[in-house]
């Protein structure tokens, strides 16, 4: 049996995470090990926590989802970042900040899960 995908969600609405949470509970492959309201709770969560997947906002407090991008990419190359966003405006800075992939917020459910499930694409 594989090890579940650990995956932080990063967005400063409470009510977003609360959706992202209870999707992603749906799948026995996934789980859901922080939450972070802004970009700079997530550096320092993927720091102190390591999971294998980042769901992040584009569009936060603090420290936008473009910057901590690319901070965590720096320094955790490893760790997969996933774009979220509700429009297609942040998608080339969000790739170009090392994102291993892009989504509208309210894409399908199985388009998210692949995004997360495919540790090897880019």
């Amino acid at each position: 049996m594989k090890p579940r995908i650990q995956v932080l969600i990063a967005d400063d609405r409470p009510r977003a995470r609360d959706g992202l949470r209870a999707l992603l509970s749906c799948w026995s492959t996934v789980e859901v090990v922080c939450e972070a309201s802004n970009g700079q709770e997530a550096t320092q969560f993927v720091e102190e926590s390591r999971p294998d997947v980042v769901l992040m906002d584009m569009h936060m407090p603090k420290l936008d989802g473009i910057a901590a991008t690319r901070l965590i990419k720096s320094r955790w190359p490893h760790v997969k970042v996933v774009a979220l966003s509700m429009g297609y405006q942040y998608r080339d800075n969000a790739l170009a900040a090392g994102a291993d992939s892009f989504l509208l917020k309210g894409c399908p459910s199985e388009q998210l899960l692949e995004a997360i499930s495919d540790q090897d694409k880019e």
